[in-house]
């Protein structure tokens, strides 16, 4: 019997319930008015062969097949080349996202927050902080830092912008105040800068653990307060002509230091080769004399009257007088006076002489005047 058929026996019902005309719902009906609703959800009307037909509905289909499209783009992610997606699992770390697509829970269970690890942040910070020497400057600080470890940057630290500006304050305080006002305001300005920025990236990342890495850390000229400004001023630039002078007294030190080097060098080379000179002309001279000395063994008279001749020639050689010999003779010569004057290396000298000779192989007065004549032009 089917459930809609009236009931054949005394008008009872499966339920035993008797003419009283109620009885179970009508589930081929409740399925049918199912449909409709959501044959209109979709703007049509069910046609009656759909109302007939049994089993599963296919807007159901439809309906399931746009949850699960919204499933998958509830739980898929694209994650951006400089970017990072932190994974909260109910509230709590789960785990970093790398770029690319990446698949999670559904955003009932995790909660993706996306943290941008390439773009480069800066800040600047204004200061009068005193020095060791306990003067006042004023100190201007720019900083530029970015995000190294996203999980660290979202859950070690509540406002990292405002933590980050408060360690660059204490850092530069510190740095500051171990250095005394003219190294901060001349050449310790880079130095500075470098011993802020190891001071801050110690408490950024092993004492607060923020996930900041600092870049770098810029340093402005340092100025004195306004009231004493030109104080200081003035201060700088005796500081800078006292460079000035130094730096030309070590350009003059490095001019002349290698000219007397080298005149040293010369004058060292002159001493060296006189001495080489007078050793060889001082041995030369032994050697000569050695010689002469055994000449002078062999033939001591003709010896004693060739030194006596040289050295009246070596004497007598620059001057104009002629020194003649003629022992016993009458005879008048003719002395070219003007020949014998010139230079050493003109032509030969000429003598003649008046009359003859008597003969004999005694040597005339001519003979001596021209022997005369050649030793003084240097002819022996």
């Amino acid at each position: 019997m089917a459930w809609n058929e009236p009931p054949d026996n005394k008008g009872q019902d499966p339920w035993g319930n008797r003419g009283r005309g109620e009885g179970p719902p009508d589930l081929d009906d409740i399925v049918r008015k199912m449909q409709e609703g959501f044959g209109g959800l979709f703007g049509g009307k069910p046609s009656k062969q759909k109302k007939e037909r049994k089993g599963f509905p296919f807007s159901w289909m439809i309906v399931v097949i746009v949850l699960v499209l919204l499933l998958l783009v509830d739980i898929t992610y694209l994650i951006d080349q400089q970017e990072r997606g932190v994974v909260l699992r109910f509230g709590r770390y789960d785990q970093t996202l790398q770029p690319g697509l990446n698949f999670v829970m559904p955003s009932l269970i995790d909660r993706v927050v996306t943290v941008n690890v390439g773009q480069v942040r800066s800040i600047t910070h204004k200061a009068s902080m005193l020095t060791q020497d306990e003067n006042i400057v004023d100190v201007e600080v720019a900083v530029q830092w970015r995000i190294v470890d996203p999980a660290d940057f979202i859950f070690n630290v509540k406002d990292p912008a405002l933590t980050l500006r408060q360690v660059t304050e204490s850092a530069v305080r510190a740095i500051i105040g171990q250095s005394e006002l003219d190294y901060v305001l001349t050449e310790g300005r880079s130095e500075i800068a470098q011993q802020q920025q190891e001071l801050m990236q110690k408490i950024l990342i092993d004492d607060y653990k923020s996930g900041i890495l600092i870049v770098t850390v810029e340093m402005q000229p340092a100025k004195p307060p306004e009231d004493v400004k030109a104080a200081f001023d003035d201060a700088i630039k005796a500081r800078e002509d006292e460079q000035r002078l130094v730096n030309e007294a070590e350009a003059y030190r490095n001019d002349i230091l290698p000219r007397a080097r080298g005149a040293a060098a010369r004058v060292r080379e002159e001493a060296n080769g006189y001495k080489a000179s007078v050793i060889a002309k001082s041995e030369g001279d032994a050697a000569r004399f050695n010689q002469l000395l055994a000449e002078y063994e062999r033939a001591p008279e003709i010896t004693r009257k060739r030194l006596y001749l040289e050295s009246i020639e070596s004497v007598m050689s620059g001057t104009n007088k002629v020194l003649l010999d003629a022992e016993g003779g009458n005879s008048l010569m003719y002395l070219p006076l003007d020949k014998l004057i010139q230079p050493r290396g003109t032509s030969s000298l000429s003598l003649s002489r008046e009359g003859s000779s008597d003969g004999s192989g005694s040597t005339s007065g001519s003979d001596i005047a021209e022997r005369a004549a050649n030793r003084a032009r240097g002819v022996r």
